[in-house]
């Protein structure tokens, strides 16, 4: 992954203030954070069907 440090951080954080507003910015933190949980369910829940389906030795 990059190596975006602390500076970097604050830089990001700064323009995203400034594009959505101090309003919107924690809805769209909520809505990314349902994304990605939702995404790591189904890849892992296909990792288990996956270990259901194979035929055990």
């Amino acid at each position: 992954m990059a190596n975006i440090g602390l500076p970097g951080f604050i830089i990001i954080l700064f323009v995203a203030l400034l594009l959505f507003g101090p309003k919107k910015l924690p809805e769209l933190g909520r809505a990314t954070g349902q994304t990605l949980k939702s995404f790591r369910d189904a890849l892992n829940g296909k990792e288990k069907e996956e270990e259901k389906n194979t035929p055990k030795d």
